[in-house]
């Protein structure tokens, strides 16, 4: 996956917006003002997505390509490594669970906004 696949994989779960609010660098994809996923535009190779705790140690004992979220809260952010090893399918999953556990933290009324659009 690239940068423009993920781009357009995360743009069109509902309510996504995305942002440079740290620079020109670092692109971030939140839901209801919630960061989900971000990625560098220059090393575009790796991002970092809110995980689980006991799902992010699992995914790091697994995959050598999941590490402690870089800059992030290392017990709730994985960085997560596009180098072709994982699937497209293994990193939808990573970031859908990172959509979700965001999304459902949102105050019900601002889900339901979200839902009903």
């Amino acid at each position: 996956m690239n940068i423009e696949e993920l781009r357009d994989y995360c743009l069109q779960k509902p309510g996504t917006t995305e942002g440079l609010p740290f620079g020109e660098d670092t692109l971030v994809f939140r839901v209801g003002d919630k960061i989900f996923l971000l990625i560098g535009i220059t090393n575009a190779n790796r991002f970092n997505v809110k995980c689980d705790p006991e799902l992010a140690v699992e995914l790091r004992e697994r995959y050598s390509e999941v590490q402690p979220g870089y800059h992030m809260n290392k017990k709730l952010w994985n960085t997560v490594y596009m180098d072709g090893v994982l699937n497209k399918k293994q990193l939808h999953e990573m970031i859908d669970h990172s959509y979700r556990l965001v999304f459902e933290s949102l105050p019900k009324k601002i889900q339901e906004q979200i839902i009903t659009g």
